[in-house]
C-alpha cells in the first residue's frame, strides 16, 4: 500500500481549515498514557482524511475544541480499533465522544476472523502489510516525539478505510449489520455515560468470605473511592488498596483512632484520608439492600460451566468466535445478579436466552 502523506498539525487554525469539508469516513486513532492518573491523557490523535495522514497534538491549547466539529458530526464516520480506552480519552479531552463509531475489532469478530484480534495482526491478515511494534510503550507526551514514534502513530490508522472495507464486507453477506452497529452504538453510549461500576464489590474475589454487613461496607468503601479517584484523577488503587479495603469492611474500625492503627500497618494505606474513610465506611448508601450478593467460588464453577457449554454450542452454530457471544464475565454477572447486563442485551440476548433461560431458572430454584 502506498505511503499516505503525513502531517503534523499544532495549530487549531490550520486544523480547522483542514475539517471544514469532511469526507464521508475517516480513520481515527489515538495514543494517551494511563499509568498515574484515572482518566487516559490524550497525547496524539491520528486522523486518516482522504488522501493524507494528519498527526495532531491535542496538548495544544484550542486543539481538543477545533477537533469536537468533526467528532461530533453525524455524517462522518469513524473508523477505529478496539475503542473503548480512546473513547474514554475523548470524552475526557474534548468533552465529547466520536460518532457514528466502526469498530474494526468488532467487525472482525463478527465475520468470524477472532475475537480481541490486534491491529497489527489484523493488518498482516487482511492486506498482508506487517506493521513494526517497537514504539508500543513510548512516551507520548514528550515533545518533539521522534522520527519512528510519528511512523508507529501514522501506521495506526493507515490501513483503517482498507480494513472496514474489507470487513464490512463480509459482516453484511452474514447479516450482520445490524448487529455491529449494536455493539459499537453500546460502546459510544457506555463512553458517554461514564459511569462506575454499580456494585464493584462483585469483583473483589475475598468479598464471598464477609458477611453481608461488611459487604455492605465494601460497596461503601469502593464507591468512594470511584468517586475520589475520578475527582482527583488518580488510580483506584492508588487512593485505596483492595485488600485494605476488604480488611477495614470485615474490621469495621469504630472511630478514627482504630482506624487509624489499622492503617498504620499498611505502608501504601491513605493515612490522610481517615476522616473521609470513615465517614464513607459508616454511611449507609440508599441502595445498598439490594446489592446482590457474591456468589462462591463452588456454585460458580458449576453453574458457570452449564452457562458456557451452551454458550459454547451457538457460538458453533453461529461460526462466532469464543468470547464473542457472550464473555466469562458476562455469564458470571448474570449469575450474581439475576439479570440480563447491558452487555448481554439486544441480539445477544436474541441468540442465548432460549438456551440459558431454562439453565438460569434452574439455578434459581
Amino acid at each position: 500500500m502506498p505511503r499516505l502523506q503525513t502531517r503534523w498539525i499544532s495549530d487549531p487554525r490550520t486544523l480547522a481549515e483542514r475539517l471544514a469539508h469532511p469526507p464521508a469516513r475517516v480513520g481515527l486513532d489515538t495514543e494517551f498514557i494511563r499509568e498515574r492518573t484515572y482518566w487516559p491523557q490524550l497525547a496524539l490523535v491520528q486522523l486518516a482524511i482522504d488522501d493524507e495522514i494528519l498527526l495532531i497534538d491535542p496538548l495544544v491549547p484550542g486543539m481538543p475544541e477545533a477537533l469536537r466539529p468533526l467528532l461530533d458530526d453525524p455524517q462522518v464516520l469513524k473508523i477505529m480499533h478496539s475503542a473503548g480506552e480512546d473513547l474514554i480519552a475523548f470524552a475526557h479531552a474534548c468533552g465529547t465522544v466520536p460518532a457514528p463509531l466502526y469498530d474494526t475489532q468488532v467487525a472482525a469478530a463478527l465475520a468470524g476472523v477472532a475475537a480481541g484480534i490486534g491491529y497489527q495482526k489484523l493488518v498482516l491478515e487482511t492486506t498482508g502489510q506487517a506493521l513494526a511494534k517497537g514504539e508500543t510503550r513510548s512516551d507520548w507526551l514528550r515533545r518533539p516525539l521522534s522520527e519512528a514514534q510519528l511512523d508507529y502513530a501514522a501506521d495506526d490508522v493507515l490501513h483503517l478505510l482498507a480494513l472496514h472495507d474489507a470487513l464490512d464486507a463480509r459482516v453484511r453477506a452474514l447479516g450482520r449489520g445490524d448487529w455491529l452497529a449494536e455493539d459499537c452504538a453500546r460502546q459510544v453510549a457506555l463512553a458517554r455515560a461514564g459511569e462506575g461500576e454499580r456494585w464493584p464489590h462483585l469483583s473483589v474475589r475475598a468479598a464471598q468470605y464477609l458477611d453481608p454487613p461488611a459487604q455492605h461496607r465494601l460497596l461503601r468503601l469502593l464507591r468512594w473511592r470511584e468517586r475520589y479517584a475520578r475527582e482527583r484523577d488518580r488510580p483506584r488503587n492508588w487512593v485505596l488498596d483492595p485488600e485494605l479495603a476488604v480488611q477495614l469492611a470485615r474490621e469495621a474500625p469504630a472511630d478514627a483512632q482504630a482506624l487509624q492503627r489499622t492503617l498504620d500497618r499498611h505502608p501504601k494505606s491513605p493515612r490522610k484520608l481517615t476522616g473521609q474513610l470513615l465517614q464513607a465506611l459508616h454511611t449507609p448508601l440508599p441502595d445498598e439492600t439490594a446489592a446482590p450478593a457474591p456468589r462462591t467460588e463452588e456454585v460458580d464453577r458449576k453453574a458457570l460451566r452449564r452457562l458456557q457449554e451452551a454458550v459454547a454450542a451457538r457460538s458453533a452454530e453461529l461460526g462466532l468466535p469464543d468470547g464473542v457471544l457472550a464473555s466469562r464475565r458476562w455469564l458470571e454477572a448474570l449469575l450474581e445478579r439475576g439479570e440480563w447486563p447491558g452487555a448481554l442485551s439486544g441480539w445477544r440476548r436474541a441468540q442465548l436466552e432460549p438456551a440459558l433461560a431454562p439453565l438460569l431458572a434452574a439455578e434459581r430454584a
